[in-house]
Order: C-alpha cells, then structure tokens, then sequence
C-alpha cells in the first residue's frame, strides 16, 4: 500500500486515491469530493496499484481478506460507532423474499391490530351467565362498597345489557360485549345504594366470532334483589371467578334463562281480595321471614315483595296495600308479647315509614317501635315490639 493508489473503505461506502500516511497506522485517501479523510490501514483495502505483475490477484485476496475480516467484526459488534450508524443508514433492507426487494421502514407509531385467537374451555358451549355481588371488605362495616360485575362463563360472545328497575319504569346501566369467558364491571354501590334497588334485569344475545356456531336463544330476565342480604357474611361465598367472597345470581344456565317475573294485568285485583279475605296471617307469606329462636319476625314491604305486579296500582294504591299488609302483621301478632318485628320498608322519600309511625303512635300505642338494626338491615327498617 503506497500513495496514489486507489482504495475502497471497508466499513462505509466509497473510497479514493492514497495520498499519503501519518505514522503507522493511519493513511490519508482523498475521496470524490476532493476531502483528505484519514483512515486506518486496515479499514481500507487496495483496489488499483500502480504496480505491475500479479497486482490484481493480490488485490483480491486482500480484498477477500477484508471481507473476511469485516464480518467477523459484524458478527463480533466491533465496528466503529461511526461505521456502524453509516451501515443503518445506507443499508437497504430486504422483505427476504428473493433478496432483491427492499421494504419500509416499521412505523412504530402504528396502532397494532393483532387480536389472539378465543381461546374456548371444554364444556364451554352451554349458555352460563351471572350477575356478581363482590364487597369491597368481606367483614362488611358500615363503609362497604360493592362491585357489580357481569360474568361471562361460557365460549360465547355475549351482547349484554344490564338495567336497574322501580315498579315498572327501566334505567339502563351497562351495554356492551363480552368476550367468552370473561367478566365486566358495571357498577359500585354502597349500602344507601343498595337500599333503593329493587329490581335487576339482563338481555342478552349469544354468538362466536370466525367460526360456525350453534344458534342460541335470546335471553332476557329480571332478578328480585333482596338488599337486606348484602349485610350478613354467610351470604356471600367462595367462587370459581373471584378472590374473594361474592354474592352471585344466575341470569342463565346450561342455556336455561332462569325464570323471568311474570306481569299479569288481572293479578292485582285477584290479589287484593285474596290477600284480605284468605291470607291475612301475612307471616305465611312470601313477604315475610319466619323467625328462628329469639330472631325477629322479618317482614319486606317493599310492593315487588308483595306483588308480582302493580300494573294499574297508583301510589295511593301502593302506599295502602303496604300499610294494610303491616296492619295484618300486627294483628296477627297481637297476642304474642315480647315478639320482635321487623318492617323493612326501605329509605326513598321516607312516606311509608311515616305511615307507618302515624298508625303506631295513634292504633297501637302498646307496642314500642325504634330504628332496626344497620347491620343486620341496613338503612329503611323499623323494629317494632309487641306488649
């Protein structure tokens, strides 16, 4: 190597002609463009001499030998940082298809669309579907909060609507997909929360997503919540879907919807004769818990724990069928002293416990009444005792 041959550089594009040496290691070449760039030695390989004879033949084996040498720097990562940001920057990339077609540059900022596969579970494909109680501290203090999920337990897409329901009138809460074998959370409720709600309702439809599919029937059904429930422990239970504790009601099962409430516009009327003339004793009836040793005799006034309908019924109406079941309560009750009852009547805009105080301080001035206990019952109760 000797000044005024021709070099190309190894580790970048180009080369030049040598035009002189600074110690031993370091070689001026004068590129194209007229700069004096100085190199390494052995970062430049000959590629014209002004020598004679076998000059071309030892070209290419230094050349080879530098080849040779470049990739196992390549493979080592030894390269200059100078080299190595020219290489990114030169170097055309290839899609591998037959080496000779270069593509884009990735965007990263791209969104990514890749969605895995479903995977599906044995014995997955029968409809099966909960609403979920889960309580914040499973001790359940006054400052409780509960999450309402909806559980997906099945291979099948569902599309869900979830609604909170008083008397007849709907307000829809949650709408939306959910994947198969997954869960939703619609709603946070505290205790007050719990005291107004009544009533639950879901409406669902099933399907498989890419793939064939055994057609499922529509679902829709309501769910009478007995709020009182949410204030003792033993209500709430270990599960196959939650780390904790949870209270759950099943919206449908092995492809069975679980029984919707039935509306029947002549079962009022029905009901307010038979309920006076035949079944007074309302301790027989659904609205009421019998007692077990000293507990108290527990009575829900709420009117969808009366009726299965109030289709027709106005307030008044409602307002003295409930008065008139907690009446009947007392005067089965009359003669048995010391009997404890409580009348869970819930808090809304506090006209039913105001009836209801009304008659006990002027009908049955004998028996004491005071607040049912929050952790038993919650907010909306009264306790009343016979004497």
């Amino acid at each position: 190597m000797k000044k005024g041959d021709t070099v190309r550089f190894l580790n970048e594009t180009g080369g030049g002609k040598i035009t002189g040496f600074s110690g031993k290691d370091i070689v001026l070449v004068e590129d194209q463009d007229g700069f004096e760039i100085p190199f390494r030695i052995n970062e430049v390989v000959v590629i014209d001499s002004n020598d004679h004879g076998s000059v071309r033949m030892a070209a290419l084996n230094i050349n080879q030998a530098a080849m040779d040498k470049e990739g196992n720097a390549i493979h080592n990562d030894q390269r200059s940082i100078k080299a190595m940001l020219n290489a990114e920057q030169n170097e055309p990339a290839f899609d591998g298809t037959d080496g000779n077609e270069p593509f884009d540059t990735p965007d990263d900022t791209r969104e990514v669309t890749f969605q895995a596969p479903v995977e599906e579970r044995k014995g997955g494909n029968r409809l099966t579907a909960y609403v979920a109680f889960v309580p914040s501290d499973s001790t359940l203090p006054a400052d409780t909060t509960f999450d309402i999920y909806l559980v997906n337990d099945c291979n099948y897409f569902l599309q869900l609507s979830y609604m909170t329901g008083e008397n007849d009138s709907w307000t829809l809460v949650f709408q939306g997909e959910l994947a198969p074998n997954t869960m939703e959370l619609v709603a946070t409720l505290t205790y007050a929360d719990l005291a107004e709600l009544n009533r639950l309702a879901v409406q669902g439809i099933a399907y498989k997503r890419e793939k064939s599919f055994l057609l499922k029937p529509t679902f829709s059904v309501c769910i009478k919540l007995d709020a009182t429930k949410c204030y003792k422990q033993s209500t709430f239970r270990d599960s196959d879907f939650f780390d904790t504790p949870a209270w759950l009601h099943a919206i449908v099962v092995d492809d069975e919807p679980v029984k919707a409430l039935q509306v029947d516009a002549g079962h009022l009327a029905k009901a307010m004769q038979t309920k006076r003339q035949d079944d007074r004793h309302v301790t027989a009836g659904r609205a009421a818990t019998a007692p077990k040793g000293n507990d108290p005799l527990v009575v829900d006034l709420h009117i969808n724990a009366l009726l299965d309908s109030i289709q027709g019924m106005t307030s008044k109406d409602i307002l003295d069928y409930q008065l008139q079941v907690f009446k009947d309560t007392l005067e089965a009750n009359r003669k048995h002293r010391g009997q404890k009852i409580v009348f869970i009547h819930g808090k809304g805009e506090g006209v039913l416990r105001r009836a209801l105080i009304h008659a006990l301080n002027y009908q049955y001035k004998k028996f004491t009444y005071q607040d049912a206990s929050f952790r038993e019952y919650g907010y909306g109760a009264t306790q009343v005792t016979i004497h």
